[in-house]
């Protein structure tokens, strides 16, 4: 379908815009104008709580998100964000995880990994994550009936290896994986024709070029050849990984990454269940569920944990 009619709308908002270009007032302003919901998002009833577990590189950060009548279900989510950008507070962790507690009856623990920036690069935020991760299993859900592991676009990379660390460990690992427009290969695979067409007329803030991936890469592992499997881990082996539930954004330059990985799945012999965000963006859990495909979304990963 074309691109969402609220988001279409409001396109000439970014009109000319680049990525460089948010560092000016003016055109943060405008982003942040395009980047408005319909009606603001009202927290559903859960209680927050700011915690911080051990880690192999010092404390991480974590947030738990509690329902006033939890089931037996817990889940450790990571937000995207290139692997150098996101935080707590941004809509794709904070809204994702309040949403999925509530609609879901789910402890859901939201983890603040430490970002490929300053120095820091691959494993350190796979650390991260594998530590909130063990503390979830041993700590706060240890006799949970269902335990998850789920994150967006490079936090859904995170999870995936977490899970894959997890098939030589001696934990409880994951009953299942949900994961949100997944960077998961290098090189990305190319578009199709008809989607690439499709999107030709997006603006640069929401395209990903050949140098934006090798940039985020770059950042993340310190170079572009010999990546370690986990780093983007569509290149690791991805037999015996539990059902995974897979979230496709439909105007996304990564999207093809996510289909690929949907067929090794299959190819793996792991249970996979796709569901296509039709006319949305990459990133599309950064907005709240008053656009109907986000609510979809979240409908869809919430289903998985009942």
């Amino acid at each position: 379908m074309p691109l969402d009619p609220y988001l279409a709308e409001r396109l000439h908002l970014l009109a000319g815009l680049t990525f460089p270009d948010l560092a000016d007032p003016d055109a943060q302003a405008r982003f942040g104008e395009f980047m408005r919901d319909p009606t603001e998002w009202a927290q559903p009833d859960v209680v927050v709580e700011n915690r911080e577990t051990a880690g192999p590189h010092g404390p991480v950060p974590i947030r738990t998100y509690t329902p006033r009548r939890p089931g037996s279900t817990a889940v450790l989510w990571a937000h995207g964000g290139g692997f150098l950008g996101g935080d707590l507070d941004m809509p794709e962790a904070h809204v994702v995880a309040a949403e999925l507690a509530a609609r879901a009856g789910a402890v859901v623990v939201s983890v603040d990994y430490r970002l490929a920036a300053g120095g820091v690069r691959y494993p350190v935020p796979l650390d991260d994550v594998c530590a909130a991760w063990r503390w979830l299993r041993t700590e706060l859900a240890a006799d949970a009936d269902v335990v998850a592991l789920g994150g967006a676009s490079a936090g859904a990379a995170l999870a995936l290896a977490a899970a894959l660390r997890d098939r030589e460990g001696a934990l409880r690992p994951a009953d299942l994986l949900l994961l949100a427009y997944p960077f998961a290969h290098f090189p990305v695979p190319a578009l199709d024709s008809s989607t690439a067409a499709e999107m030709a007329a997006l603006p640069p803030t929401m395209r990903f070029t050949t140098a934006d991936v090798e940039f985020m890469v770059e950042n993340y592992v310190g170079r572009l050849t010999d990546l370690p499997r986990h780093a983007l881990p569509g290149a690791a082996p991805l037999h015996g990984l539990p059902p995974v539930h897979l979230l496709v954004s439909e105007y996304d330059d990564l999207r093809p990454s996510a289909e690929l990985l949907a067929r090794q799945l299959t190819a793996s012999e792991v249970e996979v269940s796709t569901c296509l965000a039709a006319g949305m963006p990459h990133g599309h859990l950064n907005r709240t569920p008053a656009l109907a495909e986000v609510d979809r979304s979240l409908d869809f990963f919430a289903d998985a944990l009942r």
